[in-house]
């Protein structure tokens, strides 16, 4: 068993994405934390929503007390240097985290372990949280590079973008993997594609502008080796039957859309069906309204549906249709 540590506020839409990328039967047990009977470690490296992934000791009370007794009663098969780190993830119970960390160094020196906080050869952390207290050894963190890919600090930038955050759980949930190739049918500059490339997935996008897809190569090109990058109507792409894995996009939003040769409504219905075409197995959609009626015209099912507010006059739906 797994203790994995969720980031963001949305623990339904952080735990969906550790199970589609990297873990097996999650189950949330606080806010901010959530178990899985195993993990990819590698997988749980690319996730965007959870910072962290431990092999669990004991899940006890939230109480330093509690926590140190679990130490001190649990089948414990390591030995050598240690140091321990404690978390009042979502600080929702209060925890002296220093007090907590001394308790259960104590504890596992009683069990003959050396104390080395600079490099140790294991890291016991406890993550408290609304009652539940998670004591495990540390396995793998996510890489949390995302501020580095910001939208404006990017070769080409357009208002609007979607946040490297969003767009990576957006690829994890699609199932991109080293194994996969991820269709953005509406790259707008390329944000989905760049996040999909870093984890190993081969991207092709397609945008109806000229301008978007010159920006789109040229944010590839900064971030990736190899892309394909379309100018073509989503409704109507240059692809063949299941040419691809999965996709993920970014519906036009009403106000702000640039839409030239369709109604946003038979764009975006147009769009579900051309996916399911090229891309039957899974597909994630981001909008600013709800497309489920279309989605299922077009052939898909609604595996889950989140709402990710944005700011007060813009909440992102995302489906995640199979």
């Amino acid at each position: 068993m797994y203790c994995l540590e969720l980031a963001g506020e949305d623990d339904a839409f952080a735990a969906a994405e550790a199970a589609a990328g990297a873990a097996i039967d999650v189950e949330r047990v606080a806010p901010g934390l959530a178990v899985a009977a195993d993990v990819d470690v590698a997988g749980v490296r690319t996730l965007a929503y959870t910072r962290h992934a431990d092999v669990l000791l004991a899940r006890t009370d939230a109480t330093v007390d509690a926590a140190a007794a679990a130490v001190t009663a649990a089948d414990v098969d390591r030995t050598g240097s240690v140091a321990v780190r404690a978390r009042d993830v979502r600080n929702t119970t209060g925890v002296d985290t220093q007090r907590a960390e001394r308790a259960l160094g104590s504890a596992l020196v009683d069990r003959d372990f050396s104390v080395d906080l600079d490099d140790p050869d294991h890291e016991l952390r406890a993550c408290f949280s609304d009652g539940v207290c998670c004591l495990g050894w540390h396995a793998v963190a996510s890489v949390r590079d995302y501020g580095s890919r910001r939208p404006t600090d990017r070769p080409f930038f357009q208002p609007g973008s979607m946040d490297p955050l969003l767009a990576r759980a957006c690829v994890n949930l699609a199932g991109a993997d080293a194994d996969a190739r991820l269709l953005d049918p509406m790259c707008g500059t390329g944000g989905v594609l760049i996040e999909a490339g870093l984890v190993g997935a081969a991207v092709v996008g397609n945008d109806a502008q000229e301008k978007m897809v010159r920006g789109t190569d040229e944010n590839l090109a900064h971030y990736l080796d190899d892309y394909d990058v379309l100018r073509g109507d989503a409704t109507r792409l240059a692809l063949r039957d299941d040419a691809v894995d999965c996709a993920v996009f970014d519906a036009p939003y009403g106000r702000q859309s640039k839409i030239e040769t369709h109604g946003l409504g038979d764009l975006v219905a147009g769009a579900l069906a051309e996916v399911r075409r090229v891309a039957a197995d899974r597909c994630v959609l981001v909008a600013d309204r709800d497309w489920r009626a279309e989605a299922r015209d077009a052939g898909w099912s609604v595996e889950a549906r989140f709402e990710r507010r944005v700011h007060r006059s813009l909440t992102r739906t995302v489906l995640v249709l199979v």
